[in-house]
């Protein structure tokens, strides 16, 4: 459609004044279409929905956890699974949470900047075309052959497992996520770089959704083989909640741009997405290997060793996948704005992502540390889950959370790493130093320590990656001010040991009553001692609130609430510019 004056408006949700800021605009349109800055309400906003889907996907992920350990206990049988479980993990990592998206996120926002300068063909449809089919091919030939092996595959990752043969059956059933995963993990990075946050952050939920179906409905007849087939399914739940939003964004639109003359764009787009393969599958691979290597070395402890570490660790991560929800959704912002030459957004934009990440991180690492026997007795003491198995889980999570900060930064600092569609190999041989050292350092603290000596390999091998990863970050990609990063992380840790001590002295009595006392006094004292260290970003974070408190508390009881903005909740985030011609 034609215009008189053809202006370029930003896409924006709704209410008052600029959505987005962007340089000046001339007669023939804006001087830069593909330098955007989404304003931060909106990514406040798509953080907030991001964290509450998160947060249900947490809650059903517990209920998992405490229905598997009720009905199976933490014997060999649960032991089998977990091993079998291992490759969903491996797989989640790799085609979800951190090379599929490391790879596809700049790709699509690259492809979505030349898009936004008004070329003839449609750069997003050709890199869909030349990088989909082959992924399920080839993902597709892997979760078969999978399936084939896996009679030599469950020695090799639990050697001297009682359980082998039942190991094998989850196995094989398990096996299908590499494909259902390469598929969910595609649809959420397309969906991301296109500024659609509701239907990635939502497969948590339909997974665990799946594991918990098949346990409640089969597992008095398969045992653990029903949640291994539950894995199944919920795997391809992931697939189902998000493939009609990304076909609505690919195809369902009207557009005069086309895909099928775009090939010399997609094949260089395919190129460098081959290019960036190596590095990032590398760099996955070798930071899952973290959960091999534990399993590995727990193997030969006693029975019930591997449930003790898959337990503490679901539970002790939790602060971390909360904290990175704001990287999360910033990260095809600073993808889009290195693709745009704007290396000062995506510098400040990456700087407070890490502070605000390891205020949540330390602040719940606090929480984890001072009541975790108290955490897991009210989580999972019940049924086949007794005293012991609490005892046993609670001082293994205790010693993963001094590693929570070092693997929030090493999930913050890679995506600054690969933002600028460049094949780094740095981040992979630091990851893979990273694992030596637990490697290395379990096998020397298992004796002494069992589980908990695994769990501190882990906490010292991802603390060296993040330490190394951080003094590299400025020299590699985006110029962060990396002095300022460690005085400001340090002072958060230094409020969040004292916290941790404050927490500890209220940790006593009913679980019920202890657990949420100790996350009180954590957050009272860790906001408290923050300040008085002039740590950075919790003085923003306690205006807000209490500018949020002071609005809440003079508005009267029956004042009508503001009517809802008429946005539909899968447009969240515009993160392009629409030329209306």
């Amino acid at each position: 459609m034609a215009d008189d004056a053809p202006r370029p408006q930003a896409v924006a949700l709704a209410g008052s004044g600029p959505e987005t800021e962007a340089g000046p605009e001339t007669e023939a349109g804006p001087a830069d279409p593909a330098a955007w800055r989404p304003s931060n309400r909106l990514l406040a906003r798509a953080a907030l929905l991001t964290a509450v889907l998160t947060a249900a996907g947490a809650v059903f992920g517990l209920v998992r956890d405490q229905l598997l350990a009720h009905t199976f206990g933490a014997g060999t049988d649960t032991d089998a699974f977990l091993v079998a479980w291992t490759v969903p993990e491996f797989a989640a990592t790799l085609l979800i949470e951190d090379a599929m998206a490391l790879i596809l996120v700049p790709a699509f926002s690259g492809a979505l900047a030349r898009r936004a300068l008004g070329q003839d063909t449609d750069p997003v449809r050709a890199l869909v075309r030349a990088t989909l089919p082959k992924a399920v091919l080839g993902m597709g030939v892997a979760a078969g052959l999978t399936v084939l092996a896996a009679p030599w595959l469950v020695p090799v990752l639990a050697p001297g497992l009682p359980q082998q043969a039942l190991a094998v059956d989850c196995t094989r059933l398990t096996a299908t996520c590499v494909l259902t995963f390469t598929l969910a993990g595609y649809c959420s990075a397309a969906l991301r770089a296109h500024g659609r946050f509701l239907p990635p952050a939502a497969i948590n939920v339909a997974y665990n959704a799946g594991i918990i179906t098949a346990v409640v409905l089969l597992g008095a007849r398969w045992g653990v083989r029903a949640a291994a087939f539950g894995v199944a399914a919920g795997g391809a739940l992931m697939v189902l909640v998000q493939g009609p939003s990304l076909w609505r964004q690919l195809w369902g639109k009207a557009s005069g741009r086309t895909a099928s003359s775009g090939r010399t764009t997609g094949a260089r787009a395919g190129g460098l997405v081959v290019a960036l393969l190596a590095p990032v599958i590398v760099f996955a691979v070798t930071r899952q290997s973290q959960v091999l290597v534990e399993r590995f070395l727990a193997a030969p402890l006693p029975a019930g060793a591997i449930s003790h570490l898959n337990y503490a660790q679901k539970v002790a991560q939790l602060p971390m996948v909360l904290s990175l929800m704001m990287s999360t959704v910033t990260f095809p912002v600073v993808a889009r704005a290195m693709a745009a030459g704007d290396t000062g957004t995506a510098r400040r934009r990456a700087e407070h992502d890490l502070l605000l990440a390891g205020v949540i991180v330390l602040g719940g690492a606090a929480t984890v540390i001072a009541a975790a026997p108290q955490i897991v007795e009210l989580l999972f003491q019940r049924g086949a889950f007794d005293h012991a198995d609490t005892a046993a889980t609670a001082a293994v999570m205790r010693v993963y959370a001094l590693g929570l900060l070092g693997h929030t930064l090493v999930s913050a600092l890679v995506r600054c790493y690969f933002s600028a569609s460049a094949p780094l190999w740095y981040p992979a041989v630091v990851m893979t130093g990273g694992v030596t050292v637990t490697a290395a350092a379990g096998l020397v603290l298992v004796g002494p320590w069992g589980a908990a000596g695994i769990a501190a390999g882990n906490a010292l091998g991802i603390t060296l990656s993040a330490a190394l990863l951080l003094l590299g970050v400025r020299r590699q990609s985006i110029p962060l001010d990396t002095a300022r990063l460690v005085r400001g992380l340090g002072r958060l840790t230094a409020a969040a040991a004292v916290a941790t001590a404050a927490g500890w002295s209220c940790a006593a009595g009913p679980p019920l009553l202890a657990a949420p006392l100790a996350l009180v006094a954590v957050t009272a004292v860790f906001l408290a001692a923050a300040r008085l260290l002039r740590a950075p970003v919790v003085p923003s974070l306690i205006r807000s609130l209490t500018r949020t408190v002071r609005t809440a508390a003079r508005r009267p009881a029956h004042a009508p609430s503001e009517p809802p903005e008429p946005t539909p909740v899968d447009r969240d985030v515009p993160l392009h510019r629409r030329h209306h011609r």
